[in-house]
């Protein structure tokens, strides 16, 4: 159950005041990001599955009334029609995975104006968060140039909840595996850990640390060398590998300074020992950026644990989604705000090869485009089972091949430009005309001077 109080309490104002007067109409809400961050030329779309499942789920329980009741002072009939609410409308959404855009909704509710407008703090949530990190991790994705990757975010994310979102979310953009268990256990993802410094500084030994921990996991052995002395704890894992006959190959993983020349070192001694086939595991602080440069450095890293910095996307810790009303009823509406504009009516994407174009949901697609929204819930049902990771992450991957060099860039990326078409734009400026009894008239200029008029045009 995904309980009504879920929410931020103007919401459940406003419901209150539609459910007393009446306003019962079907409404459409649109969620967008309004703008990409600086450092961002494309997002990934997550969070859905989530949504899916608070919407099934909601409705206010006997206990959640009660306290409404006493610190809100609803009335009765209010308290009623919260006490029989459930989620009866429908919801359009980009497929988790896709890459997406600013200025494009990424899901749409339809439902009476009361349930969309209180399930609007959770979707933003839901949406925006793992949107965010989804994005965060796929870029390490491409800056790893086929290296694979481990969420380590667990113990530094946010809340309990927020590691099993970057789990999952990182999972979606092509992260190998996870290491928190539950998580792996939840989506049905891989659970990847080695051993800390603890381990090693309990047995005093570094040497006799490896070779305990080879004896109990012998065909899982990684072993960490860079509690005392990087290289001397390489040489003590090739000799605890030699003298114990370790089945499969065996792995290192370098934690701190500089990776790249420790990498390049490890190799080496690998190498010699005849250990061709062991892995050198990298963490420490990771993000898409060092990653990038030890890939450019040319460093022998086989995979790379990124933790905090991917869990919390550092560099764009948030997105400034919105969800807007488009539609109420049979009337397309909008909002004038400066700066916050939004566009009216239901609508959809368009995806085709000179990019996205944003129009009405009843159009037909451009010539050589595909729509991205699809109606994923109607009448609070969902009309498919849950997707697979493996869908949602191959999606990914495709979209991510597909990525011109200047969206996918690092630094200073340029995302493209999203187009509307002629159909929204035109009820975009109905509409606006509509609502120019809201605005002020405009201000008559006071007569110039023949000088001032002089120097207008000397200026011009």
């Amino acid at each position: 159950m995904a309980s009504g109080l879920l929410t931020d309490l103007y919401e459940l104002n406003m419901a209150a005041s539609y459910l007393r007067h009446d306003l019962t109409d079907a409404a459409t809400f649109s969620l967008f990001v309004r703008r990409l961050p600086p450092s961002r030329g494309f997002l990934v779309a997550a969070g859905l599955e989530d949504c899916l499942a608070f919407l099934e789920g909601f409705r206010f329980t006997p206990e959640e009334l009660a306290y409404l009741a006493d610190t809100q002072g609803y009335g009765p009939d209010v308290l009623r029609a919260f006490e029989k609410m459930r989620f009866t409308g429908d919801v359009w959404a980009v497929p988790e995975g896709r890459v997406v855009y600013a200025g494009e909704p990424l899901l749409e509710v339809t439902a009476p104006i009361a349930q969309a407008q209180i399930v609007e703090t959770v979707l933003l949530n839901h949406v925006t968060f793992q949107t965010a990190v989804a994005s965060k991790a796929a870029r390490c994705v491409l800056a790893a140039g086929g290296a694979q990757l481990v969420d380590f975010a667990f113990r530094r994310t946010q809340g309990l909840d927020a590691a099993m979102a970057v789990a999952r979310a990182s999972a979606i953009a092509g992260f190998a595996a996870t290491s928190n268990v539950e998580a792996a256990r939840r989506y049905g993802l891989q659970a990847a850990g080695t051993m800390a410094h603890s381990f090693i500084e309990a047995h005093g030994d570094q040497g006799v640390a490896f070779e305990v921990f080879a004896t109990d996991f012998p065909g899982m052995t990684t072993f960490l060398v860079d509690t005392y002395d990087t290289i001397s704890g390489v040489h003590a894992a090739i000799d605890v590998a030699r003298r114990m006959r370790l089945p499969g190959p065996i792995g290192v993983r370098l934690d701190s300074g500089d990776l790249a020349s420790l990498a390049r070192r490890t190799r080496q001694l690998l190498d010699q020992a005849g250990m061709r086939d062991a892995k050198i595991f990298a963490s420490g602080g990771l993000d898409e950026y060092t990653i990038a440069e030890l890939v450019a450095a040319g460093a022998p890293i086989d995979a790379y644990g990124v933790g905090t910095k991917m869990g919390v996307s550092a560099d764009a810790p948030y997105l400034d989604t919105a969800y807007k009303l488009v539609a109420y009823g049979e009337r397309a509406v909008m909002k004038l705000s400066p700066g916050k504009t939004t566009a009216p009516g239901a609508k959809q994407v368009f995806r085709g090869p000179t990019g996205d174009v944003v129009g009405l949901r009843e159009e037909s697609p451009p010539p050589d485009h595909r729509p991205l929204l699809a109606p994923v819930m109607i009448a609070g049902r969902r009309l498919a089972a849950s997707e697979t990771i493996g869908t949602i992450r191959d999606r990914c991957s495709a979209d991510l091949a597909r990525l011109p060099a200047a969206q996918r860039a690092l630094r200073e990326p340029v995302p493209p430009r999203v187009r509307s078409t002629r159909r929204l734009m035109r009820l975009h400026y109905q509409v606006r005309s509509e609502l120019g009894r809201f605005m002020p008239a405009p201000k008559a200029e006071p007569p110039r001077s023949n000088a001032e008029t002089r120097l207008g045009r000397r200026s011009w």
